[in-house]
């Protein structure tokens, strides 16, 4: 058997159409012995739904390992089944050390009791004793925020300080491994920036981690390794640039071309592919075009656009002469210093001029497939405060 500390081997689990899985209460249980008789008079549906299928992997002790894929992949039906949530339909996954998990808000506490009982019942389900959990217990308050409300029932917490508790309990109280979804992503950006800052702590500390985000960023900066999950399956796993890259590239959506034609052909990086894995050094942008007529004193534009449509950076030449035919267009930048992500290319050609001087549009295009910028993070490791730009930065503290 492998010496990892997570192994999945055959998972799978399916759902019967219309079906909704819940967490189960000791009142749960009791009251579906009473009812299930009955209910299983009311006509079920037959159509079952494999959610995850055929799901093999291990992880070692200390690896942070991101889940990424579309809503609906099975990404979190995955840490359910890690969490023991919910029960497999095929295979097993061994679990070897205790795990925290944050996954749906309040998923492991108990309404009915305050903020303080909660606390020691998650610690409790962990396997600690009440000596190791009063070691950890202000930090744990101290981080979730919530000091005023400690004594209060959970069902009066807002959405907000319920998360902020579960992530505390599930990061402070030392689990091996720890599960974290996308839930993170329903806090402020101060909560996310202190969730992130968590995560790379315990990472250092040698615990493992897999995490499900949408947002390839924080992928990037916490993950050494990727999982992308796709219908239920793993599409790809790998090291977390070449593989990010590859879903970025799967996923995007760029905008319509503004002029139908054949004009544009495809484009390349340095005449290789679509991903730029070095942007502090010459960039070479190759641009292959079918022009069915001449164009004369035209005008070449290229414009780097982000997930909003704004501009980054754009380039404009005029007073072109370009013979009609098969013809590449090469333009090189000394750097394109872009954050790690997605981006789309529009380019344009116009014909006796450009769009303030009267010319003729031979083709507008928003390039296929989009530029994957695939390089370390260099600039602040806060979004909020990373801006658009990658660049490296040497600081220096010295006598006055």
């Amino acid at each position: 058997m492998s010496s990892a500390v997570i192994y999945v081997e055959g998972l799978g689990k399916r759902y019967r159409v219309g079906e909704r899985e819940r967490y189960l209460a000791l009142r749960d249980v009791l009251t579906r012995v009473f009812t299930d008789p009955l209910k299983r008079k009311a006509k079920r549906s037959s159509e079952m739904i494999w959610a995850l299928k055929d799901i093999n992997f291990e992880v070692a002790q200390g690896e942070v390992v991101g889940l990424i894929g579309r809503n609906g992949a099975g990404k979190t039906t995955l840490l359910k089944l890690l969490s023991r949530i919910t029960r497999p339909t095929t295979g097993f996954a061994e679990i070897r050390g205790r795990v925290g998990s944050l996954l749906e808000v309040g998923t492991g506490f108990h309404p009915e009791l305050t903020g303080r009982e909660n606390i020691y019942l998650s610690g409790a389900i962990l396997g600690m004793s009440k000596q190791e959990i009063n070691r950890k217990f202000d930090a744990i308050v101290t981080f979730a925020e919530v000091e005023r409300f400690l004594d209060t029932p959970l069902k009066h917490y807002s959405t907000g300080m319920q998360m902020r508790l579960a992530f505390a309990v599930a990061a402070h109280l030392e689990p091996e491994i720890l599960l974290v979804d996308e839930v993170l992503a329903v806090g402020d950006l101060e909560f996310q920036k202190k969730c992130l800052g968590k995560m790379q702590e315990v990472s250092r500390s040698g615990r493992t981690i897999i995490f499900v985000s949408h947002q390839m960023n924080q992928i990037r900066r916490l993950c050494e390794r990727v999982l992308w999950i796709d219908a239920g399956q793993i599409r790809e796993s790998g090291p977390t640039g070449q593989i990010a890259a590859k879903y970025e590239s799967a996923s995007f959506q760029p905008a319509e071309a503004v002029a139908e034609g054949q004009c544009f052909l495809r484009w390349s990086i340095c005449g290789h592919d679509n991903v730029l894995r070095d942007g502090l050094r010459d960039v070479t942008l190759h641009f292959h075009v079918h022009l069915k007529e001449p164009v004369v004193q035209g005008h070449f534009g290229v414009a780097v656009l982000s997930d909003s449509s704004a501009v980054l950076v754009g380039w404009g030449f005029d007073n072109l002469n370009i013979e009609a035919g098969q013809r590449e267009i090469t333009l090189r930048v000394p750097a394109l210093p872009l954050r790690p992500g997605a981006y789309s290319l529009t380019c344009s050609i116009y014909n006796k001029g450009n769009n303030l001087t009267g010319g003729a549009l031979v083709e507008q295009w928003y390039a296929l497939p989009p530029l994957i910028v695939d390089t370390p993070p260099l600039s602040h490791p806060q979004d909020r405060w990373a801006g658009v730009l990658n660049l490296p930065a040497e600081l220096k503290i010295q006598d006055s």
